[in-house]
């Protein structure tokens, strides 16, 4: 048959057959590609994500994280020194995925109430995630042994970069919406309190968590609240 190849060994000939349809041939042994490797990082990194947030640091151990991913843990260890920095990975990854993607715009040409709410209904919607509130009770558990974590949520879970958006934009239309002299900064700082604190603390148990129309309505009314506060007591003297 014209598909066969013979082999000989010794005084046989060996016919071998071709490899039946959809099977791939196996790789030869060696180092692992980029590819295989990066996604054998991110298997390991699924597994420690799911343990850590259902068990907490203390009850997750390098070895059940080696059995979830089926991995040996030498090779864990050849990617993971310790238990520690595959933590810090975790949630690292967690927070890069709780910010929008890349393709969604933050803020745009609208008014100043417009792109409040806009920016208040995005951080309400990655806080009151079940990776946002499982990624709040975990920081909260093990701030005392990694003290790093909140500096971490701050500088790379989107409130640094909240800050500066919502500062910028009262610098931007503080003449236009007649606001009042006042600390952007401060102001800034101020508005994430006022979207997230409740909300979150009611999702996470403490009180009755907040239902979509309820989260949405919640969006609007802080936006005015806040922008009230800004534009000083004589806006509030006029409205009356």
């Amino acid at each position: 048959m014209a598909n066969r190849k013979t082999a000989r060994t010794g005084s046989r000939s060996v016919t071998a057959l071709p490899n039946p349809p959809g099977m791939i041939s196996p790789r030869k042994s060696g180092r692992p590609t980029r590819h295989t490797a990066e996604r054998l990082h991110e298997h390991i990194l699924d597994i420690a994500t799911g343990l850590f947030l259902k068990h907490g640091y203390g009850l997750t151990s390098i070895e059940a994280v080696a059995q979830g991913a089926h991995i040996s843990k030498r090779t864990f260890y050849h990617r993971f020194s310790d238990k520690a920095v595959l933590f810090r990975a975790v949630v690292n990854r967690i927070i890069d995925r709780l910010h929008p993607p890349a393709d969604v715009p933050l803020i745009n040409a609208g008014s100043l109430q417009e792109n409040l709410l806009r920016l208040a209904q995005l951080m309400l919607q990655g806080a009151l995630s079940p990776h946002g509130l499982a990624l709040s009770r975990l920081i909260i558990a093990e701030s005392a042994r990694f003290p790093e974590l909140a500096v971490i949520a701050t500088e790379q879970g989107g409130r640094k970069e909240a800050i500066t958006l919502v500062s910028g934009l009262l610098v931007r239309h503080a003449r236009k919406e007649k606001l009042a002299e006042i600390n952007t900064e401060f102001a800034a700082q101020q508005f994430l309190q006022m979207v997230i604190t409740i909300p979150q603390r009611r999702a996470m148990g403490l009180g009755t968590p907040m239902m979509r129309e309820e989260i949405e309505t919640w969006a609007h009314d802080t936006v005015d609240l806040f922008l009230n506060g800004c534009r000083g007591n004589d806006h509030q003297v006029k409205q009356e």
